[in-house]
């Protein structure tokens, strides 16, 4: 078997609105080998029973990638629920494994893994899979989201608030999309002040702060001696605590130094993690921890110290491995709780007590393994939130502020949590930086608190730190009505960012060149803190490739479906290409706007969740789909007498004259005043009131510098050149409609397509061309992968199966030559569409010999 597409869809796809892996692999027409599901069951027994069906059945080997791949995601601890297998037209050995997942290095090893596994089988050879597990857990944990993040995360998505991972490797997360996102690593937030962390870190200036806010603190001092320590510690009233001044999660902290060689002991451990060492009056009692996030109590828990109790017969280090093997932990911060450490300091504390690892304790005896109680040395919690005083509440909340932080984690000592801190001695030892939630999140004993959800109100308060998001598809019209939506918004002072087939836009300054209407570009815009307003071309590429950029958007915009990149990426027929289109409409949460004159387009309505409004729009103003949709008290956009009508069932309400339109190049170019009608549909579904909508569509020119490639109209000696992309059939169609709706004169058109459409196709676009056109010039543009004067070859073809005659079709595989042939065959006022030109630079350098002068300007409106 051998693997002959891969990607990671990482968002809504046509497939899944979850991310999946989507592999196309070929067994070559080999047939499974006798036994190979009996093997395959036999390594793997857990396989659910649906699997297990679907393996019984299979013909290929390839039938079973799909099953594997999801039990070994199972097996590595990164479990999935959605896959699925399908055939690959025209080829009878294959199959396309779609695969759910929620790692996706994860997923891309086990594909791997499950390849070389089923090979092996049909081979009738063994099968490492235990190794190739580990492995695969290997790999989860790597990827693994922190448990304090991952709380912080989930909460956000259950209040729909979406969520991005910056790095594969970080715990660092984008909540929420542009202007109203916001940052998150672990529990420090972007609102978390660099410099309050700073005096979190300082111990003692800690300490000096909060001292002079009136919160109590322990009594003591910093030093980087040891005689310095042990005169700090003489002059304490009772045994001190000794830690290092800068470290965290407890490390190198030891409590209850009696004695000058118990100062000694600690103080060389916690110089191990600083130079300053902090020597302070120990505060008998219990050790809590209490979560601060906004100006509000979130949580407390009592912490308590990893230990064991003894069961007569098992030695500590028996009962410290017993205990680790609890499901529940883990290494680091990987699980809910941590495995307990056997290390140096376990051994002293236990010393203490007089025990050693190899000590059998007495049954119901049990030890501390450390002298803290963090949870990330192994400790335990129980919730205590409900018991805290008033007062205690009021102190904790004025300890963060004192600090600076807007989550925090105060660390109290006390005997009992439920009595006010003074009245008992207590006192806070700590304020926490980017606090761990485990405890609070999954206390051993006690009420869970969603301290995630905490920290995420303290965040957004009741917003869902989303910015309007608008998504526009279809064949053809994408960037003009993407650019018409946009603008609108921009004139009413919103930041916008728009993605296009020319590149990605901010604010109306471009920040990437080309065709950027896929994944990457859309996260681009919606990871931009300066945008208030997304508009996002969505091509049929980028949602084949990597599935969407975004969970939902706002409104949906469909244009048109028709005949265009057929025969790519398994899609073979309009009604793919519909279905392909359709993903952008279902994952609209408000609106999505359809064209009630394209069949394709009305048929997604059907498959539309039921609280999602429909839209239509349509040049007809007698449309039976519009009419019905309106009759119904839906709302619609029309063209009437020239006049651009926006109806809610009774009520229809005249915007503008269209011939205001700049972009309708005078009411002539009726593609585009279609793409007018839909933009003020979707602005008017995203709440835009009728002057701002008609201010939008006055004020936007379709030029070289505004919208390249898109109807710009040049004046060459009186022959008006209409430049655009144009490059399939319904494209060609309507700008000779459009060329000749300006003139009385002829119409000549200089053509061209991609060499990634199929022959028919090509032949297809030369027949059109050849009826909308009276001359004809065919030259070649991309290639992909064609011989030279092959898909020109396939346009005259196609032109002269229209019948063209031979004296009006001419072939120039150079752009420049096409260019200068067409203009030869115009007089003045007659039209020359150039079509599916890839820069403006195409006319000016064909102009440039003979026109130097004209071709300079052309070439300055353009910058």
């Amino acid at each position: 078997m051998r693997i002959i597409e891969k990607r990671f869809l990482r968002g809504p796809n046509l497939y899944s609105a979850a991310p999946c892996l989507m592999a196309v692999v070929d067994s070559a027409g080999a047939e499974a080998a006798p036994g190979l599901v009996a093997r395959l069951v036999a390594l793997l027994p857990d396989l659910s029973p649906e699997a297990s069906a679907r393996l019984a059945a299979l013909n290929s080997p390839a039938d079973a990638v799909e099953a594997v791949v999801m039990e070994l995601q199972r097996l590595a601890g990164a479990p999935a629920a959605f896959s699925q297998t399908l055939e690959v037209p025209r080829k009878p050995g294959a199959r396309r494994a779609v695969c759910g997942y929620r790692t996706e290095q994860v997923a891309g090893q086990a594909l791997d893994v499950a390849l070389d596994m089923i090979a092996a089988l049909q081979r009738g050879e063994d099968f490492d899979v235990a190794a190739a597990v580990r492995e695969l857990h290997e790999t989860a944990e790597d990827y693994a989201i922190g448990t304090s993040t991952g709380a912080v995360v989930s909460a956000a998505e259950r209040r729909g608030i979406p969520s991005l991972r910056i790095t594969d490797e970080a715990n660092l997360f984008q909540l929420g999309w542009g202007s109203r996102q916001k940052r998150l690593q672990a529990t420090i937030t972007g609102a978390t002040n660099s410099i309050a962390v700073g005096i979190a870190s300082d111990k003692q200036l800690t300490k000096t702060l909060l001292e002079q806010a009136g919160c109590p603190v322990p009594a003591g001092a910093t030093v980087t001696r040891l005689d310095e320590a042990q005169r700090v510690a003489r002059r304490l009233s009772g045994p001190a605590t000794i830690k290092p001044l800068d470290a965290n999660q407890g490390k190198g902290v030891t409590t209850v130094c009696a004695t000058p060689e118990e100062v000694e002991r600690a103080f060389a451990h916690a110089r191990k993690y600083s130079r300053h060492v902090i020597v302070e009056e120990y505060l008998a009692g219990r050790d809590y921890r209490v979560l601060v996030t906004g100006d509000r109590i979130a949580a407390a828990s009592w912490r308590r110290p990893p230990g064991v109790t003894g069961d007569g017969h098992s030695t500590v280090r028996e009962l410290v491995e017993i205990e680790n093997r609890n499901p529940a932990r883990g290494e680091g911060h990987t699980n809910i709780l941590t495995k307990i450490p056997m290390d140096d300091l376990a051994a002293a504390i236990l010393a203490k007590q007089g025990y050693d690892f190899d000590s059998v304790l007495p049954s119901g005896v049990s030890v501390d393994l450390r002298g803290n109680a963090n949870l990330s040395t192994g400790g335990t919690a129980e919730d205590v939130t409900d018991l805290l005083p008033e007062e205690t509440r009021d102190i904790c909340i004025r300890a963060a502020r004192t600090i600076g932080l807007d989550v925090a984690g105060i660390d109290i000592i006390c005997q009992d949590i439920a009595q006010p801190l003074r009245e008992q001695n207590g006192g806070i030892i700590e304020v926490n930086a980017a606090p761990g939630i485990r405890m609070h999140q999954y206390p051993s004993r006690g009420t869970p608190r969603d301290a995630g959800a905490a920290i995420v109100e303290a965040l957004f308060g009741q917003d869902d730190g989303r910015i309007p998001v608008v998504a526009v598809t279809g064949t053809n019209g994408k960037t003009t009505t993407s650019l018409l939506i946009a603008h609108a918004a921009r004139l009413t002072g919103q930041r916008t960012g728009v993605t296009t087939t020319e590149g990605v836009y901010i604010d109306g300054q471009r920040i990437m060149a080309g065709d950027c209407t896929g994944y990457r570009s859309a996260r681009a815009v919606l990871t931009s803190p300066q945008v208030d307003f997304a508009v996002l071309e969505t091509a049929r590429g980028g949602i084949l490739k990597r599935g969407l950029a975004y969970d939902r958007c706002d409104v949906s915009v469909v244009l048109n479906v028709s005949s265009d990149h057929l025969g790519l990426d398994g899609v073979d027929t309009i009604e793919d290409l519909a279905r392909v289109k359709a993903v952008v409409a279902q994952r609209a949460s408000r609106a999505v706007v359809l064209n009630a004159e394209d069949d394709y387009c009305v048929a997604m309505a059907k498959d539309l969740q039921a609280h999602v409004e429909v839209l239509y729009f349509a040049l007809d103003a007698d449309n039976p789909v519009l009419l019905r949709h309106l009759e119904s008290g839906g709302r619609g956009v029309y063209l009437e007498d020239n006049t651009v009508v926006l109806a809610t069932g009774a009520r229809h309400e005249a915007l503008l004259d269209v011939r205001e339109m700049p972009v309708s190049l005078g009411g002539c170019a009726r593609y585009n005043i279609a793409n007018a009608l839909a933009a003020t549909a979707a602005l008017a579904a995203t709440g835009f009131g009728n002057a701002e909508i008609a201010a939008g569509l006055r004020g936007f020119v379709s030029d070289s510098k505004h919208n390249p490639l898109r109807s710009n109209v040049f004046d060459v000696d009186g022959v008006t050149v209409i430049v655009d992309y144009a490059h399939n059939c319904a494209a060609y169609a309507a700008l000779a409609e459009t060329a000749r709706a300006m003139t009385p004169g002829r119409v000549v058109g200089v053509v061209a397509a991609p060499g990634d459409r199929r022959d028919a196709d090509l032949v297809d676009t030369g027949r059109t061309c050849a009826a909308g056109f009276d001359e004809l010039v065919v030259y070649e543009t991309e290639n992909r992968g064609r011989k030279a004067g092959e898909v020109a070859a396939l346009l005259v073809q196609g032109a002269r199966l229209g019948r063209i005659a031979a004296d009006r079709l001419q072939c120039e595989l150079d752009v420049h030559q096409a260019i200068r042939a067409g203009l030869a065959q115009c007089q003045q006022g007659d039209v020359l569409v150039f079509g599916c030109g890839s820069s403006i630079s195409e006319l000016t350098e064909a102009l440039r010999p003979t026109r130097p002068e004209l071709a300079q300007r052309i070439a300055a409106e353009a910058v």
